[in-house]
């Protein structure tokens, strides 16, 4: 019995030292295993041998989305063991150029054969084929751009307190030295600084996503515009960027109007996107004869029905799920709603696990952002707290997006569940997020720990004077 507790006693003892060798904020593994969890079960159970082509089968869905959580648990574990921060600092700066020649590529419908070529997705170019290798471009940029930001935030305001206290600036090299030619000298101002590392990359790559997808342009605008507000920039200044965003887009679409020019063809898409009816009606429409528009069979019928199927479906999924939902494997819309296990996840889970299932997973976002914040606030440098700040609200905000769309809120976007739907680069770029999120909590809480025992010292000599002190008056008494 003595032997049985001691290895009782062992187990517990080795469980909690694994547990607190898990470097990272407890908080948000907790938030990335559970949402891992939530996603092997429910890419599982959505999907259905009915719903796939003949090059898919539900077993190569399920082991894809296994294979891809376990690289991306790898990815985040090999993150949160960097120990300096300037390693991102490093990589940060490669964002913008790396998403620019990325979207590049991707709007030139590049082909150069095995090395990279543009892939076609619902008649445009979301992806490229890198050494076989499929990368959904607009996922990378995402992430890099708000580690970009992230970094220019950092550099914008050491140049400042450098140019404040006339000391050399280390940073803006470029802006620094092109300024000093008389007709260039305005790029020593900040504005123009701001301008030409802040605001020229956030307009330029939004600009370069439009041709794919309008939805994406606006959503990476407003989450890169937030990440402004992080890092400080005066809200003045962010209504005025965001006004100019909203004139810009308002003139697009007026072009567009005007000369129907192809290269602005999604713009026509956006609009439909936001004034379809998704309902049933549309195929029950009759002409001036009551004779039906779209009679069953035809081929405008078909058209019809593969236009309102999947969100449709969608917004049945969420009205027969209820409060506790059908449980685990009997969702009836999984047939109906071919991928529902990507964009229309949230459905789907409140069809198998009602209002309370989806509660739970807007609570782990909700808590990673209110996390995050937190991480943000104990982090020691600019870079930092903004990185940490726009990665949590980049996640966070294309959660609710997801949400908002499944629930008919919005209209379709194609945004992922983060860390829940099936889709190896979403998944994996959202795993990088998490992972910086972890190393820069370790990091913090390291250098919490480390202030602590440094003032410790100063604190026992206080305590040990104060005692010799006491002592002292003792002995007076004595006296």
């Amino acid at each position: 019995m003595e032997g049985t507790a001691e290895k009782g006693t062992g187990i517990r003892r080795g469980f909690w030292n694994f547990i607190d060798s898990i470097k990272g904020d407890k908080v948000v593994w907790i938030i990335v295993f559970m949402l891992i969890m939530i996603s092997i079960l429910a890419v599982f159970s959505s999907t259905s041998l009915l719903a796939m082509g003949d090059d898919l089968d539900r077993l190569k869905i399920v082991r894809e989305q296994l294979i891809t959580a376990g690289l991306g648990i790898s990815i985040i574990w090999l993150l949160c063991r960097i120990k300096r921060i300037g390693v991102f600092r490093i990589l940060s700066q490669l964002g913008f150029a790396a998403s620019v020649v990325l979207l590049t590529l991707l709007v030139a419908h590049v082909d150069m054969g095995v090395v990279c070529k543009a892939i076609i997705t619902n008649d445009v170019y979301r992806a490229l084929r890198i050494f076989g290798l499929q990368v959904h471009v607009f996922e990378f940029v995402k992430v890099a751009m708000v580690m970009y930001l992230a970094w220019a935030m950092d550099a914008y305001k050491k140049d400042l307190a450098a140019m404040t206290s006339n000391e050399k600036s280390t940073t803006f090299g470029l802006a620094n030295s092109l300024s000093q030619h008389k007709k260039l000298a305005f790029l020593a101002k900040p504005f123009w600084k701001r301008m030409m590392y802040i605001y020229l990359p956030i307009i330029t790559v939004c600009v370069l996503i439009m041709p794919g997808s309008n939805s994406s342009a606006i959503f990476v605008g407003g989450i890169l515009i937030a990440t402004l507000l992080v890092g400080g920039i005066p809200m003045k200044e962010i209504f005025i960027a965001a006004a100019g965003a909203v004139v810009c887009l308002l003139l697009i679409i007026g072009l567009y109007k005007a000369t129907g020019w192809e290269a602005l063809r999604r713009v026509d898409t956006m609009l439909s996107r936001i004034e379809a009816d998704y309902s049933p009606a549309i195929l029950e429409e009759v002409d001036e004869n009551g004779r039906f528009v779209a009679p069953e069979g035809s081929t405008e019928f078909r058209r019809r029905l593969d236009k309102i199927q999947q969100p449709f479906g969608a917004k049945v999924a969420v009205h027969e799920g209820g409060l506790l939902g059908k449980g685990s494997g009997n969702s009836t819309q999984k047939y109906v709603v071919a991928v529902i296990y990507g964009d229309y996840m949230f459905s789907f889970i409140i069809e198998e696990y009602g209002i309370w299932g989806a509660f739970l997973v807007i609570i782990l976002y909700v808590s990673l952002l209110a996390r995050g914040s937190m991480i943000a606030r104990l982090s020691d440098t600019e870079f930092a707290k903004v990185a940490v700040g726009g990665l949590s609200l980049l996640i966070t905000g294309q959660a609710f997006m997801h949400m908002f769309v499944n629930v008919d809120i919005g209209p379709m976007t194609g945004q992922t569940l983060p860390l829940v739907s099936h889709g190896s680069s979403a998944f994996l770029m959202f795993s990088i997020a998490f992972g910086v999120i972890l190393s820069i909590s370790r990091m913090s809480r390291e250098k919490i720990r480390e202030e602590e025992e440094a003032a410790a010292p100063i604190y026992q000599r206080e305590q040990d004077e104060l005692q010799a002190t006491l002592e002292d008056i003792e002995r007076l008494e004595e006296i």
